[in-house]
């Protein structure tokens, strides 16, 4: 009696600009099995993106394509699409990219490219969240995963991590707990994906064959 296929992982690229802190949690569950995806490179607008050494470090193949001065994104994004399909990627994971990308591009990879936003959307699109929810007087902040359409920051989101804005929170704790929640969801929501349990279909989104009315949404305190 033979066992079951294993289901092939999913290649995967990741895109980032900075610390890379959501590229070393995904990469290192990738690398213990938690989660079954195949990273095949971490690709960065900065080459002195510090994400970049740590996937080095991890033994993940790095690309850095910049801009150069006065050139379109359009040009950037058609030289960044090509990088991207040297992979040949099923799944795109924005962890910190910093740069708008453009409808060609978005639409070349529709429904296979997620982000993670550190606020709960639609709140808060853009920059700067921390400060913005804290001027705002608001009582409860987090992080949201969301796929990625020629909308920024306007795409189905599919799971959100929330807490509580305490008393003495200022921008630095804020941004602390966010990132925590950030690295609990994002590979959860990635998993879902690569499993086809997540599904992108014309444009709205399902899981488990069913469609997704609201994102599901992880508390900070879940165990």
């Amino acid at each position: 009696m033979t066992g079951a296929v294993p289901r092939p992982r999913p290649s995967t690229v990741i895109l980032l600009s900075g610390r890379g802190s959501n590229m070393k949690v995904i990469a290192d569950a990738a690398r213990s099995g938690q989660l079954l995806i195949d990273v095949r490179a971490v690709l960065s607008d900065r080459a002195d993106a510090p994400g970049l050494a740590t996937a080095r470090m991890l033994g993940i193949a790095t690309t850095v394509v910049t801009a150069g001065p006065g050139s379109a994104r359009s040009d950037y994004d058609r030289e960044l699409a090509a990088h991207v399909r040297d992979h040949a990627p099923e799944l795109i994971v924005l962890a910190g990219f910093m740069r708008i990308l453009s409808p060609p591009f978005v639409e070349e990879f529709l429904g296979r490219t997620l982000n993670i936003h550190p606020s709960l959307l639609p709140k808060y699109r853009g920059l700067h969240t921390h400060r913005r929810v804290l001027a705002a007087h608001g009582a409860t902040h987090g992080a949201s995963v969301h796929f990625v359409t020629a909308e920024l920051d306007g795409g189905p989101v599919v799971m959100q991590g929330r807490l509580a804005i305490r008393p003495g929170d200022d921008e630095r704790t804020l941004a602390t707990r966010v990132q925590a929640l950030e690295h609990r969801i994002y590979p959860e929501a990635i998993s879902c994906l690569a499993a086809g349990r997540l599904r992108w279909n014309d444009g709205k989104v399902e899981l488990d064959g069913t469609a997704l009315a609201a994102p599901r949404i992880i508390e900070e305190g879940d165990s």
